[in-house]
């Protein structure tokens, strides 16, 4: 199987023994080296390292790959002062320059770096990818981390990974690249000239992509971006708000050359307040969580990350002061509907030849909605999806896929369940009405397939491994 067209495989059980990462042939997915399709479904886990014991990260670890996420992002350091759940601190003196690597914590027997390298290793045995952020932004604002350090950081930590085959190097962290530029592009520079073959990538600032600085630099092996926290009405600055339109930044990056992978690194996370610092204010659920995935994704993005406002910070009753007012601790919101949602994202996409799919909002017929009445199309040779999230009725151009006959199919982005509608002629104009009564969150799938390929119902993930 995983030597057929179009890359219609499975994600394997143990992706490892597929070879490492890379950028595929048409330099917009990712893929194993030995051709297999690779779909980055993300978890913002991002104080694993910081907030979890080693049996706590086991349960996260086990829970998120029973559902169905491929990679993990986390904080190397969070801040210059960090301890891991041992006690055990991250540097000496707050210099990032100078890990703490004295081996073995004097206190509980693991020191910060060796636990590191524990959460690396368990991730592994789940078949997790680690996509890791050496630091935080605010230790570059601060100056912590700086022109004079930061390339010894970085290559100390290109030297003790590069041979894990779990790792992913984001760069960045939740800042804009122009905010000591020259400092982060020294930390690209690094890793890439340590570590020659794990990929790299920029996590920016919200409402930002790393394509607005580091697009040209060879390091960056494809874009990232953050389409944030803020909703229609809140993201209103600057010459060109988004709102909640995270598809925007897809089409932006999805149009320059060189052509670059991209995807949203962090989007509205599940349970947390709208604009963040308001505890007032609405929050996120998983009717959210689910448009901004098959938003982007349609869009061309190469993957989606998910977030969790509990889940995120590893909060714990007994945290003093955690941030965006969660309601409840990590382990619950482990459950919480949006992160089990996900996995039916990557099944469909799964279900179809992967490397051919592209966005073609030119299959819509007359106008499309707007904001939360938008449809969003991406298809292959012989299939097409459309996603509605109001399950409002719309209208497609029919005639782009070969054949006289089409299956047509309804999936569903709540279960995973898919229910035919039977054969459709091929030609003209037609309209469809989703199942159920219009509404935020009443989101579907149309799946139409060429009958002549024969494809099985969506979701249906073939695997030959």
């Amino acid at each position: 199987m995983a030597g057929l067209a179009g890359g219609l495989v499975g994600q394997p059980a143990a992706p490892f023994s597929h070879g490492p990462l890379m950028v595929s042939q048409n330099h917009r997915f990712l893929q194993h080296k030995d051709g297999t399709p690779f779909f980055w479904l993300g978890d913002t886990g991002w104080l694993l390292c910081q907030q979890l014991t080693r049996e706590e990260a086991e349960k996260y670890l086990a829970d998120r790959k029973a559902k169905g996420f491929t990679v993990i992002q986390v904080m190397l350091l969070h801040t210059a002062a960090d301890r891991n759940a041992y006690g055990a601190p991250a540097l000496v003196e707050r210099d990032p320059g100078r890990p703490a690597e004295k081996p073995g914590h004097a206190q509980a027997g693991y020191d910060y770096w060796d636990h590191v390298d524990w959460v690396l290793a368990a991730a592994a045995r789940h078949g997790l990818y680690v996509a890791m952020v050496p630091a935080w932004g605010t230790l570059v604002k601060k100056r912590e981390l700086n022109d004079q350090n930061v390339a010894a950081y970085a290559g100390w930590l290109a030297a003790r990974y590069k041979d894990r085959p779990n790792v992913i190097w984001m760069t960045g962290g939740d800042i804009q690249g122009d905010v000591h530029h020259e400092v982060w592009r020294r930390m690209g520079q690094a890793l890439r000239h340590g570590d020659p073959h794990h990929l790299i990538t920029f996590h920016p600032f919200g409402r930002t992509r790393s394509a607005t600085w580091f697009h040209n630099d060879p390091w960056l092996d494809f874009n990232m971006f953050q389409s944030g926290h803020q909703s229609y009405e809140q993201d209103t600055e600057g010459p060109d708000p988004k709102g909640e339109d995270n598809w925007r930044y897809v089409a932006e990056d999805y149009a320059l050359t060189p052509v670059k992978p991209t995807i949203d690194g962090e989007p509205s996370y599940e349970q947390i307040p709208r604009g963040l610092h308001d505890k007032a204010q609405p929050r996120w659920n998983e009717n959210d969580c689910r448009r901004y995935a098959y938003w982007s994704v349609f869009a061309g993005a190469f993957g989606h990350t998910y977030g969790d406002n509990s889940v995120m910070q590893m909060f714990k009753p007994e945290d003093k002061d955690p941030s965006f007012t969660p309601k409840k601790p990590w382990y619950e919101a482990l459950d919480d509907p949006g992160a089990r949602q996900m996995q039916y994202l990557a099944k469909l996409v799964r279900s179809r030849p992967f490397f051919e799919r592209v966005p073609d909002q030119s299959v819509v017929a007359g106008e499309n909605g707007a904001r939360y009445e938008r449809v969003a199309v991406t298809r292959g040779k012989a299939y097409l999806f459309a996603y509605t999230y109001t399950g409002r009725p719309f209208e497609l151009n029919l005639g782009v896929l070969p054949g006289e006959k089409l299956m047509g199919w309804w999936y569903s982005p709540r279960d995973g369940k898919s229910k035919s509608i039977g054969l459709l002629k091929n030609e003209g104009v037609k309209r469809f009405t989703p199942p159920g009564t219009p509404a935020e969150g009443n989101d579907w799938v149309l799946v139409l397939d060429s009958v002549q390929q024969g494809f099985p119902a969506p979701g249906t993930v073939l695997s030959g491994d």
